[in-house]
């Protein structure tokens, strides 16, 4: 099983360098977007348009990751995907991209993308044994991580000395890295094939019924919901807030401090794993996310800012696991593609109520109050960190997800 590791390992590594290169092209758009309409609202909508497509097909993605080659859908994913970014330079070196041109971009990067993520994390059932599910997801947040610890930084120096068309070309190149590696996994995999009856519909069916028939794997979606869309105003929200006092070199910087807390956390749980006490970690874990958001839009202070960023994201690959974990080990394997694309669907529900409203609301707050952008963003934030902590402290008080933890699919 140790050969099985191994390929996971190469599978990872091709996903945090996409990773790096999706979190430069991220950051650069949203700088981008910000220095021209100077609107939260305008960043959010690119943000939901890169999100939307990925959502709505990611369940559909879940079946096809069950009924076809889940390394082969990576490879098509991540190769397709490549070409938003492109349609976004080649629009960017004709003169400059649009506010429409790159909601289009994206919207095509996010529709091939949505093949990606069911079959990584049907994969991962795939080659690993139940015992190496908590280090593995570990170093999976450590390589969505990556986004935020590497890039941002990267980005914020490379703007100094280039601009953003740089940051789409780098992207475009880490898609083929994770298509070499995917096609090097599939090659050197023997895959058992499973006859899956029933139309496609149906086998879309078969991913609520894994759920449903679980209530507390379902009422741990549920709840996940709810935390995303909190995470998700403080995602949208924060580099308007920084940037409102800032420049886009303190905020790369600023980004990669505070995301280092997740590395060092995500480090030692690849190492060490969580071995028991899901529902407790997870519940603490996100109830000092909620703490740590309200704390980092408390000041313009980028010291406490930072602080407060790092110690939010110390925690966050705590909770991702335990939530990981509870669910993956409560679906039978068979289903896992179909169940992760449903999964997927619900939890992130929430974000797109964020990233629709979260914007809007940091606009209207700022004109309100006369502070501003970025203080109507800091408002938001603590709004949303409040809520995420008493959402947290309910989470164990449900028997059916406190359950999880004594049955295993």
């Amino acid at each position: 099983m140790k050969r099985n590791f191994n390929k996971f390992l190469l599978l990872w590594a091709g996903e945090l360098i996409s990773s790096v290169g999706g979190g430069l092209s991220a950051f650069g758009l949203g700088v981008y977007v910000f220095n021209m309409t100077g609107r939260a609202a305008d960043m959010a909508l690119v943000t939901l348009i890169a999100f939307l497509p990925g959502l709505l097909f990611g369940v559909p993605a879940g079946v096809l990751a069950d009924r076809y080659d889940r390394r082969l859908l990576m490879m098509t994913g991540d190769g397709l995907s490549a070409m938003g970014i492109v349609f976004i330079l080649i629009c960017m070196i004709n003169g400059g991209a649009t506010l429409l041109q790159i909601c289009i971009g994206v919207g095509i990067s996010s529709v091939f993308s949505a093949l990606l993520e069911p079959s990584f994390r049907a994969t991962i059932t795939d080659l690993l044994t139940k015992e190496e599910y908590s280090k593995a997801s570990g170093l999976v947040s450590l390589a969505g991580s990556a986004r935020y610890l590497l890039s941002p930084v990267i980005a914020g120096a490379l703007l100094t000395v280039s601009d953003i068309r740089l940051l789409l070309i780098i992207d475009i190149c880490t898609f083929f890295v994770t298509i070499v590696a995917a096609a090097f996994v599939r090659k050197n995999m023997t895959v058992m094939k499973t006859e899956i009856k029933g139309t496609f519909m149906e086998n879309m069916k078969d991913g609520w019924d894994a759920l449903s028939a679980n209530r507390g794997v379902l009422l741990l979606v549920a709840v996940s919901s709810l935390i995303t869309m909190f995470m998700g105003m403080f995602q949208i929200l924060a580099e308007p807030m920084i940037l409102s006092f800032s420049d886009a070199k303190t905020l790369g910087i600023s980004e990669t401090i505070c995301a280092s807390g997740m590395l060092v956390s995500a480090l030692v749980i690849g190492v060490k794993g969580i071995k028991s006490r899901f529902v407790k970690n997870m519940s603490l874990s996100l109830m000092l996310m909620g703490v740590f958001m309200a704390g980092f839009a408390l000041t313009n202070n980028i010291t406490f800012i930072c602080s407060s960023g790092f110690m939010f994201f110390a925690c966050l690959p705590v909770a991702n696991n335990c939530l990981d974990y509870l669910a993956r080990t409560n679906i039978p394997d068979r289903l896992q593609g179909r169940a992760w694309g449903m999964i997927g669907f619900l939890s992130q529900l929430g974000y797109v109520a964020a990233y629709a409203v979260s914007g809007i609301s940091a606009d209207a707050i700022g004109e309100m109050t006369g502070a501003g952008v970025g203080r109507g963003a800091a408002a938001v934030i603590r709004i949303a960190g409040i809520c995420l902590a008493a959402s947290a402290l309910c989470i164990p008080m449900a028997k059916s997800v406190r359950k999880l933890e004594a049955c295993r699919a």
